[in-house]
């Protein structure tokens, strides 16, 4: 080899080497840019689910507390009026879907909810047998609301401790129904 192409030859391969440690250092940069986008997409998701979190559990504390109020007007109260279920809803339409009644005017429903409220749920520790636990206000997976003063409820001890009347149990539910309806 002649003297010349010795340092072209040194030359060519810095060059590449410098070429290989420039590609090395670009595409070092563009994976980390990849991630640093990942990583801000992730932290975005995480504080997009912490504020849905935090929206529902206002929701709910505002459902709760909506229905604490309510729940002590009608236990101060004690009956349903024709203007306390005009506050409350905005239709009778309205009102009949909360409650699940078929009426046809406001007084007729103040009347229902005001005999329901007047039932009284019977604790007992063990029912005897399911056979025993027959409604006969069933009829084709409706109730019939002429003789809710039929309805017995039979509850457990430990449910019967978190729920002591009626009124209790019927606001749960009525709270339970909401909840699951507004997710779907």
């Amino acid at each position: 080899m002649n003297k010349k192409s010795l340092p072209t030859t040194q030359k060519q391969g810095k060059a590449r080497l410098g070429d290989q440690i420039r590609n090395i250092a670009d595409r070092l940069k563009q994976e980390t840019d990849v991630q640093i986008t990942a990583t801000s997409r992730i932290l975005g998701a995480a504080a997009q689910i912490a504020e849905n979190h935090d929206r529902l559990i206002n929701e709910v504390v505002d459902m709760v507390e909506s229905d604490l109020n309510v729940e002590k007007q009608v236990y101060q109260k004690h009956i349903y009026t024709i203007d306390f279920l005009k506050q409350q809803f905005k239709t009778l339409r309205d009102a009949k879907a909360h409650f699940n009644l078929k009426v046809t005017s406001w007084e007729s429903l103040a009347n229902k909810l005001n005999a329901a409220s007047s039932q009284t749920i019977t604790i007992q520790n063990k029912p005897q047998s399911n056979q025993g636990l027959v409604d006969t206000n069933t009829i084709r997976g409706e109730y019939n609301f002429n003789n809710l003063e039929k309805l017995t409820v039979f509850l457990e001890p430990d449910v019967a401790e978190m729920f002591p009347n009626s009124e209790a149990v019927n606001e749960a539910l009525r709270f339970l129904i909401r909840v699951t309806s507004k997710n779907y």
